[in-house]
C-alpha cells in the first residue's frame, strides 16, 4: 500500500518527550514533542523539531533552557492537557496536573514521575520556512535508578517508554520491549574494536 508522505509517523514509531521550560518571567511550561532525536552516539547534543509559534520555542529563545522529560506509558493521558492551547501567563505544571522536579545545572524545572531528564542549554536555532530545528546540549542527564542498570542499560520493561504512531483518526499510543537480541558496537568496525568504548568506561555517570 502507498501512503502519502506527510504520513511518516504512520510506519514510525515516534517518542513522546514533554519539554519543560520557564519564561523570562518564572512562568512553567510543558509541551509534547514527537520529533526528537539524538545528534550522534559520541555527542552531547540533542535535536527537537517544532513549529514556529509555540511557547516552548519562545521560552527557550528568551532563556536558551530547556528540560526534555522522558516519561512512561502511564503518561499518555498528559499529552492532550500539554499540548492545548493555554495562555502564555498560565502555568502549565498546575494546568495539566503535574509536579515539577528541581533541576541540577539550569533554572528550568523537570517534571516529577518521569524516568529520565536531559537538562539542555540551547546550542543553536536551524530555522526553515515553516519549522525550526532546536539543537540543544544536555548539560546534565538523569535517570530513574529503579529503571537504570550496572551495564549502562535503561530496562524498558521498566521504563515503559511512552509512544505513539500516528492513524487518520489521530494518535495511537504505545510502547518498547526488548527482543532479546544483542550485539556489540564494536561489531561494526574493524577488528572489532569500538572507538567510543574507552568514553563509556571514564563516564558512567555524570
Amino acid at each position: 500500500m502507498e501512503l502519502k508522505p506527510f504520513k511518516r509517523e504512520s510506519v514510525m514509531p515516534l517518542p513522546v518527550a514533554f519539554i519543560s521550560t520557564k519564561s523570562k518571567d518564572g512562568i512553567r511550561n510543558i509541551a509534547p514533542y514527537g520529533c526528537v532525536m539524538p545528534v550522534l552516539r559520541p555527542l552531547d547534543l540533542i535535536c527537537v523539531a517544532t513549529a514556529k509559534k509555540r511557547d516552548t520555542l519562545d521560552n527557550i529563545r528568551e532563556t536558551g533552557e530547556f528540560v526534555i522529560n522522558l516519561a512512561s506509558a502511564d503518561f499518555a493521558d498528559k499529552v492532550i492537557p500539554t499540548a492545548k492551547f493555554i495562555p502564555a501567563d498560565q502555568d502549565e505544571f498546575e494546568f495539566a496536573g503535574l509536579e515539577e522536579k528541581s533541576s541540577k545545572n539550569i533554572s528550568a524545572p523537570g517534571i516529577e514521575g518521569c524516568y529520565a531528564w536531559m537538562e539542555c542549554e540551547l546550542f543553536k536555532l536551524y530555522e526553515e520556512s515553516s519549522y525550526i530545528l532546536i539543537m540543544g546540549k544536555v548539560v546534565h542527564l538523569e535517570v530513574a535508578d529503579e529503571v537504570y542498570g550496572e551495564d549502562g542499560l535503561c530496562n524498558v520493561g521498566k521504563a515503559r517508554p511512552l509512544m505513539m504512531m500516528g492513524a487518520d483518526n489521530g494518535m495511537h499510543f504505545c510502547t518498547v520491549e526488548e527482543i532479546g537480541k544483542f550485539e556489540p558496537f564494536g561489531a561494526m568496525f574493524p577488528k572489532g574494536n569500538d572507538p567510543l568504548a574507552k568514553m563509556y568506561k571514564e563516564n558512567h555517570s555524570a
